[in-house]
């Protein structure tokens, strides 16, 4: 939907489920953020006015209940995989990076130049680095995922804290499930 200067609103809502706080957003076409455990709205507000400069914010908790479900699917061992639609708002490049991190298959890591020779680019590991940084869509598209290539964590929008949980969420769910 458009407001009357035709400009996309962009709807959100707080999710709390258990240990976990985030505020979630979406557009008409679908999932566009997620954001860091904890952080207070202006995360959000500081994103929504980077990528939708003047359009409205509207907190419509009915309209993210699709997206919240999912998570909170994910959050309880309950959800490998995200069919929910994403409204991505970055480069051709940022978009098939994102793309390709949804491939990784949950409880499972890969490095930041796996992601780079998945998309043809295997010089480019710093720029998928700059990629998965920008990604806003934090858990549903899982740059928690990508490690270092000797396995170590590294950077992550949501801090490592949230990082090291959703590794071991899917860890333990992983372990859980029949062989």
């Amino acid at each position: 939907m458009k407001s009357q200067n035709n400009k996309t609103l962009v709807y959100w809502s707080l999710l709390n489920f258990k240990d976990w706080n985030l505020y979630i957003a979406a557009t008409e076409k679908g999932l566009c953020y997620v954001g860091s455990q904890n952080k207070p709205f202006e995360e959000f507000s500081k994103w929504a006015e980077k990528r939708f400069p003047g359009n409205p914010l509207v907190e419509d908790r009915e309209m993210l209940n699709p997206y919240a479900a999912e998570l909170m699917e994910y959050f309880d061992g309950n959800r490998k995989n995200f069919t929910i639609p994403f409204d991505y708002h970055g480069t051709e490049f940022q978009v098939a990076v994102w793309d390709a991190l949804c491939e990784i298959p949950f409880g499972e890591t890969k490095s930041y130049s796996d992601i780079a020779k998945y998309i043809n680019k295997p010089a480019a590991v710093r720029a998928v680095g700059a990629a998965i940084g920008a990604n806003p869509v934090l858990i549903s598209v899982p740059c928690h995922r990508v490690v270092g290539k000797n396995g170590s964590l590294t950077g992550y929008r949501g801090g490592l804290e949230m990082k090291i949980q959703l590794l071991d969420l899917e860890r333990q769910v992983k372990q859980l499930l029949p062989i």
